[in-house]
């Protein structure tokens, strides 16, 4: 099993300076995850979501980190695939020269980048994002295989040509895909690239995830890899908190969870920002109601109410002391996870928090699961 940390730079009250900080403690986090055990971070690229993602340029942030550690791998989780987001043979060239820095540590992760006020920002056409992501991870997948590439797809055309540099990695890092629908999942084991499961819905949930990625690969024939190169991968969220007193774990991770959701809703749902005032709340009931506001209106709406509906207002994860924690992570091992991605970076969640989770899971959460399973 893997372990690895996640980051948005999410905050509230954005403001300059603490945009700033808040991308200088992602760093801090990063150096602290290395020297507590961690695998892996990741970062996403998502571009114009104030409050909900600040990280508009991962690889630069993950270069960074890349020249503050010697072995902690470095991930793409995701790179937004849509051309007018980055064209494919620019997502090469800068992931090879990223490799090579980091000494093959890259890992590279594909998405949408599917709010329409990233769309409209980049001119992106919102019919055209999955076909694009597709074509996109096929030039991945053969960019290197010759000393000239050469593509005539649907979509793209490109006569002979040299990409340069070449990873270490050969013939690329290994290739992901950011899931956050059932149909998602299944196009990654079909793919033949880890799936990437970003969701608060639950180790339930996780397991039936796992469950379609694990049948998929199974019944699958092989046609619709993007690579020469299989990465069967299931790599799961889990949002965390973890201090010595676990209430109080819980109540700071659920404010920073209703944060995430209502930061969610506002981007992805058209509904208003975050509140960013809520200190003296009581988080665990706040959030507990918006779950029960949540169910309502789609019942309303007569709409099915799924795990992945109404997951963002799930505070059922690791959030507690180390023990509650090791006990939610070995539910999520026995749903199938190959890799524990931790999320703390979550708008109104204090630095000090963040560094002492990540120091939690190093001295008593990585080590306990790593006992169990030699």
């Amino acid at each position: 099993m893997k372990f690895s940390v996640i980051f948005e730079a999410q905050l509230a009250n954005p403001t300059p300076e603490r945009e700033r900080q808040t991308i200088r403690d992602c760093v801090e986090q990063a150096v602290l995850a290395e020297e507590m055990g961690f695998d892996r971070v990741w970062a996403v690229e998502h571009h114009s979501l104030m409050r909900y993602a600040h990280m508009s340029a991962p690889e630069i942030f993950l270069t960074w980190v890349a020249a503050k550690t010697s072995r902690i791998r470095i991930g793409h989780g995701v790179v937004c695939m849509p051309f007018n987001y980055n064209h494919p043979v620019r997502v090469a060239e800068r992931a090879a020269m990223l490799d090579i820095l980091s000494n093959g540590r890259l890992d590279l992760g594909a998405g949408r980048g599917a709010t329409l006020q990233e769309m409209s920002l980049c001119g992106v056409d919102p019919d055209r994002t999955y076909a694009e992501v597709d074509e996109a991870l096929r030039m991945i997948g053969r960019m290197w295989v010759n000393d000239t590439f050469e593509w005539h797809g649907k979509l793209l055309d490109i006569a002979p040509h040299s990409v340069l540099p070449r990873p270490v990695q050969r013939p690329h890092p290994p290739l992901y895909l950011a899931c956050t629908k059932r149909d998602t999942v299944a196009l990654a084991a079909e793919y033949g690239v880890g799936a990437l499961v970003l969701g608060f819905a639950g180790t339930d949930e996780v397991a039936h995830l796992n469950k379609i990625y694990r049948d998929t690969i199974a019944k699958r024939s092989g046609d619709r890899f993007v690579s020469g190169v299989v990465n069967d991968h299931f790599s799961a969220l889990c949002p965390t908190i973890v201090l010595d007193d676990g209430a109080e774990a819980l109540r700071i991770g659920a404010r920073g969870q209703r944060f995430f959701a209502e930061s969610i809703y506002h981007w992805y749902g058209g509904g208003p920002p975050p509140a960013e005032d809520t200190e003296h709340d009581d988080n665990v009931a706040a959030i507990r109601r918006d779950a029960e506001f949540a169910v309502a209106r789609l019942h309303e709406a007569n709409i099915p109410v799924t795990p992945a509906t109404t997951g963002n207002y799930n505070i059922n994860h690791a959030y507690g002391t180390a023990a509650q924690a090791i006990d939610y992570v070995e539910r999520l091992a026995h749903a199938g996870a190959d890799e524990i991605m931790c999320l703390m970076q979550m708008g109104t969640i204090p630095q000090a928090a963040c560094l002492e989770t990540i120091r939690q899971w190093g001295r008593h959460v990585i080590p306990h699961l790593r006992r169990a399973r030699q």
